[in-house]
C-alpha cells in the first residue's frame, strides 16, 4: 500500500509539473520517514511550516514503515530508486 502510494505521489509530481526545489524536499522527507526517528521527522515539517494536519499524516506513515521493518523498507526505496532513475524521469 506504501509503495502504491508513492508512485501514486511520483506520477502525480511529474504530470503536475512541480517545481524541481520541490524534488530535494520531498526525497529528505521521504528518508525522514523511512528512517522511523519523529523527532527528525518533525524538525523537517516545522522547517517547511507544514500543518499540525500534515504532521500528523506523516507520523502515521512513519508508524507504518516501522510496524513493517526493514525489508519493506528496503523495497520501497528499490521502487523509489527505480523511479528516479528511469529514462522517463530522467528526461522531464
Amino acid at each position: 500500500m506504501k509503495g502504491t502510494l508513492l508512485v501514486l505521489a511520483l506520477l502525480v509530481t511529474r504530470e503536475l509539473s512541480i517545481q524541481t526545489e520541490a524534488c530535494p524536499l520531498f526525497y529528505e522527507v521521504f528518508g525522514l520517514v523511512a528512517l522511523g526517528n519523529k523527532d527528525w521527522l518533525n524538525t523537517a515539517l516545522e522547517s517547511i511550516n507544514a500543518t499540525e494536519a500534515e504532521m500528523s499524516a506523516l507520523d502515521k506513515i512513519q508508524e507504518c514503515y516501522n510496524e513493517a521493518g526493514l525489508a519493506a523498507k528496503g523495497l520501497d526505496l528499490i521502487v523509489m530508486g527505480t523511479i528516479s532513475l528511469s529514462k522517463e524521469c530522467i528526461l522531464s
